[in-house]
């Protein structure tokens, strides 16, 4: 996919450092800057050039000699639920669901941290602080968004939540997070299947679900999603087993 070079930003990269996803290996980003009137619609142009984005930072990895690391999304209109999916469906048919404005609460971050914690103790965001979140959340020029997912009745107990970015061909989900008490709901496979629904529901073609590493237990889930179009140098192709 070709980047409209009217207003290109300057790019830069990284030092190398430890990959979190394949010991032994190192990791270069390239990366720009999102800010300004043309964020939103650069934010479309790189996704579809297999960027992703932090805060006000788009970056793709750029690593010497290793090509693990590829974008993947979900063509929503072709995407069918397996058996499993449909099951996990099911189990969290009882919740609600609500697109609210990307403002960090402490319910929020209360919720971010029981994950970190239970999940990702020894990762890149376990010393986040509740301002290093709201920056998270907060600061941003594109069109992004928080989903949060609530169990029914009276307390309404906030138990997941996915921020996400409003592309011009789709949505990007950015970061998920759950009540690691629930973690029999499979919810962070739920969030992808609510956010496929948006998607359609927004009459787009893609939900962009980041990088999916060849090698990495941690990204394998991404493979399940299928048919799905992964970023090679001659652009996207589809994949369907």
């Amino acid at each position: 996919m070709s980047i409209e070079r009217r207003n290109f930003p300057q790019f830069f990269i990284t030092a190398p450092a430890p990959c979190p996803y394949l010991p032994g290996m190192l990791e270069r980003k390239v990366f720009t800057h999102l800010v300004g009137a043309d964020a939103r619609g650069l934010n479309t142009q790189l996704s579809q050039g297999g960027f992703r984005r932090s805060q006000n930072i788009a970056y793709r990895p750029a690593c010497e000699g290793c090509q693990a690391c590829v974008s993947v999304r979900v063509p929503v209109n072709t995407f069918t639920q397996s058996r499993s999916f449909r099951r996990v469906m099911e189990r969290n048919a009882d919740l609600q669901s609500q697109v609210v404005k990307p403002k960090a609460s402490s319910e929020h971050y209360s919720l971010f941290r029981g994950y970190i914690d239970a999940r990702h103790g020894d990762g890149g965001m376990a010393d986040m602080t509740v301002l290093d979140f709201a920056a998270m959340v907060d600061d941003s020029f594109v069109d992004n968004r928080l989903v949060e997912y609530r169990l029914a009745g009276e307390d309404g107990a906030l138990i997941a939540a996915v921020l996400i970015d409003i592309l011009g061909d789709g949505i990007s989900m950015i970061y998920s997070f759950y009540e690691p008490d629930f973690a029999s709901r499979s919810l962070g496979t739920y969030m992808i299947l609510d956010n496929i629904e948006r998607v359609r529901r927004l009459g787009l073609p893609y939900l962009y679900l980041g990088y999916w590493v060849n090698g990495s237990r941690k990204m394998d889930y991404k493979a399940r999603f299928m048919p799905q179009e992964r970023l090679t140098p001659n652009g996207w192709d589809l994949v369907r087993r």
